[in-house]
């Protein structure tokens, strides 16, 4: 495993390119929008929990040395390959409703799935 304390990016405060997709990834992960109202929570509560489990393995596998040939660019890539697999759909987001909002839709429109969505 590569010690970022001691790289030579440490003295310039940037990270090398493999550790900063990693942490890209991660934020990918835990970045899960709100819900528009509470019937959205357990939706959105399960995509999380799904995501922070395949966030908390590639990071502990690789601080952990689990795979010591296996360096961040490839944890973030498998990583990103078990996030495509929970992806942000079942309710509808803040954004998605303000937006609809927006647009001239009632509260009720704004808030209601797509047809052919997952309810």
């Amino acid at each position: 495993m590569t010690d970022l304390s001691t790289s030579a990016h440490a003295d310039d405060n940037t990270l090398p390119e493999p550790a900063r997709d990693l942490l890209a990834a991660v934020l990918e992960a835990l970045d899960v929008p709100y819900p528009a109202t509470t019937g959205g929570a357990d939706v959105h509560d399960r995509l999380l929990s799904a995501r922070v489990v395949h966030a908390r393995i590639a990071l502990r596998n690789l601080l952990d040395d689990a795979a010591p040939d296996l360096g961040p660019a490839w944890h973030a890539k498998y990583l990103r390959e078990r996030l495509a697999k929970h992806p942000i759909t079942g309710y509808v987001t803040v954004d998605q409703a303000n937006a609809a909002l927006d647009a001239g839709k009632t509260w009720s429109e704004a808030v209601t799935l797509p047809a052919g969505e997952d309810q």
